[in-house]
């Protein structure tokens, strides 16, 4: 069954294109599959279709059909897992840097969701399709670390919940270019799609969400800085994005990063090192924490031995 998605137009808004506006609410929606459904009738805009160059108003009450995503041929592999805990509702994976997360078009094996089919024979949470069933959030494919997986749509539910209400505790370990100032600060700097390149994301005030990361130094380099980083929200690339803006973009980042940014660690050098979150069914507070890997450890080896 198609799912409808309902939105309205908020003030900053107003002005844009709709396609532009449709793309914004789902990270994996690029502008011309927003142009698509609005092409076949799939948004309609005050219950009235609309053409892709219409130009929304604050208040704009906008419905979009989602269509049933064309079914993939995922199949489950028996690929070995780091499972940090498991119980009937959820598990915590530490997933390793390089693994993609989930299967796309021409990219269907070797990803986590193929891992997770084997792991629980099918019994994961439906919500968010055939491609991802049981993901609630997501990394990276080259960073590392953990995530939360639901086995049923009620944890899913539950713990897609807290993260809209920013009450996960998410913390992640990097190293950065440069000497950052201070030991400690907020960085406060909405992100949205890079008007210029759609692949990346940006600070911008155009279509975007509001994105909140807290950093504290762990140890000084000179030319690279070791962070911690706590999210406060959960936006597409928010710690490699904030960390550029701010000056000091991740070591490793090929997309964010400079030219001459380290490339051995075929990747950024982030870690999601810590989770945190009430169980959906019992309540309690969770915490679990990942060891950070060989390749950042090295990199942080190599760092010191310099000093």
């Amino acid at each position: 069954m198609n799912d409808v998605v309902t939105f309205i137009v908020e003030d900053e808004q107003k002005g844009e294109r709709i396609d532009t506006v449709v793309a914004l609410f789902d990270d994996d929606m690029t502008r011309s599959a927003a142009q698509k459904l609005i092409t076949n009738g799939d948004v309609v805009v005050n219950d009235e279709v609309v053409s892709k160059n219409y130009k929304v108003r604050s208040g704009d009450i906008v419905k979009v059909t989602i269509p049933d995503p064309v079914l993939l041929d995922v199949k489950p592999e028996n690929i070995p897992l780091d499972i940090v805990y498991e119980d009937d509702d959820l598990l915590v994976v530490n997933k390793p840097k390089g693994m993609v997360v989930h299967p796309a078009p021409g990219n269907a094996d070797g990803t986590l969701v193929n891992a997770l089919m084997y792991h629980c024979s099918g019994s994961l949470s439906g919500i968010n399709g055939v491609i991802r069933p049981g993901i609630v959030h997501r990394i990276d494919k080259d960073t590392s670390g953990l995530l939360i997986v639901a086995k049923n749509d009620a944890a899913h539910l539950g713990l897609a919940e807290q993260i809209k209400e920013h009450s996960f505790t998410r913390c992640y370990r990097a190293v950065v270019h440069g000497n950052i100032k201070d030991d400690e600060g907020t960085i406060d700097a909405p992100i949205g799609r890079n008007p210029k390149d759609r692949k990346k994301m940006a600070v911008t005030t155009s279509n975007s969400r509001n994105a909140v990361t807290h950093f504290k130094v762990l140890e000084r380099f000179g030319n690279f800085t070791y962070v911690e980083c706590r999210l406060k929200t959960g936006r597409t690339h928010q710690i490699r994005v904030h960390m550029a803006y701010k000056g000091h973009p991740v070591a490793g980042d090929l997309v964010y990063g400079p030219k001459n940014t380290p490339t051995e660690m075929n990747g950024q050098c982030l870690h999601a090192g810590l989770i945190g979150f009430i169980h959906p069914r019992t309540g309690e507070y969770l915490e679990f924490e990942a060891p950070l890997p060989d390749y950042f450890e090295k990199f942080l080896k190599k760092l010191r031995d310099k000093q």
